[in-house]
């Protein structure tokens, strides 16, 4: 699944702490600077990186839907955006029962138009007048109508990957050091959890194989059976988030600490 003459390549360091890679259609590969507010892309035709937005409510994970917009939470005042290509916002979602969401911090989107997507609690320096409403940390589901649905809670959920291929959704209960796993059974209906592995992470991505990616100190890969299968060591204090980009869907992004990194791989993206 790697090459054995290829390593993790920086190809910049400007941030402050890089997170939430989401891929286009195209294989460019989105991402945030969350104390930096902003939001940048990787081109894989010129490997640079660009900045595509400012003020982007602390964007945190994102993910795009089916129809090209780029999803976010941003978790200044716990909102989830919709981000049209040419920067049009709209605000999705900044409350569950009347109360404010904790901070949204990644979600994934499905087929059917809706989201599923982690409200964890880590109070930020930059929030101004934050007030504590939601007082459970958990996993919840927004229909493509808008309606939300509390699906379980957990220590501190955190990073998010699904596929429909495989028909499952991994979800990170970080501070609890476990992840674990779902059947998907059909729009926002999923099967008791099962425990994947005895590793917490951040972030999160899957390849075609339904190998599982996982984040902390660098990048974990596990099989379907959640046994540990390979370790990519990154020269960073934090690995926080990993996703398949480039012009075929097999080059892993590496969000780390201050940097951003990418991998050749014998393998693709999950559809």
């Amino acid at each position: 699944m790697f090459y054995e003459d290829k390593k993790p390549e920086k190809i910049s360091d400007q941030f402050k702490f890089t997170e939430g890679p989401a891929a286009d259609a195209e294989g460019n590969v989105y991402f945030t600077d969350q104390p930096n507010d902003k939001i940048y892309y990787w081109d894989w035709k010129t490997n640079k990186v660009i900045e595509f937005m400012d003020k982007t409510g602390r964007a945190n994970g994102t993910h795009f839907d089916k129809d090209g917009n780029l999803i976010t939470c941003s978790d200044h005042h716990g909102e989830i955006w919709k981000i049209s290509k040419d920067r049009k916002v709209e605000v999705l979602l900044n409350h569950f029962e009347g109360k404010r969401l904790n901070g949204p911090n990644d979600l994934w989107n499905d087929k059917f138009g809706g989201m599923y997507f982690t409200d964890p609690l880590y109070e930020r320096g930059y929030w101004v007048d934050f007030k504590h409403e939601t007082p459970h940390k958990s996993l919840y589901y927004r229909s493509k109508e808008g309606k939300v649905t509390k699906i379980e809670t957990f220590t501190q959920p955190n990073g998010i990957i699904g596929s429909h291929k495989f028909s499952k959704l991994y979800v990170s209960d970080i501070d609890a050091g476990k992840t674990y796993v779902y059947d998907i059974l059909g729009e926002g209906k999923l099967s008791e959890k099962k425990l994947f592995c005895e590793m917490g992470s951040d972030g999160m991505t899957m390849d075609k194989h339904g190998n599982v990616y996982l984040t902390g100190k660098g990048v974990h890969v596990f099989n379907k059976e959640g046994k540990k299968i390979y370790h990519i060591p990154i020269d960073e204090d934090w690995t926080g988030n990993v996703t398949f980009g480039g012009k075929d869907h097999d080059v892993l992004f590496i969000t780390a600490s201050k940097s951003v990194y990418i991998l050749p791989t014998k393998v693709k993206a999950v559809k």
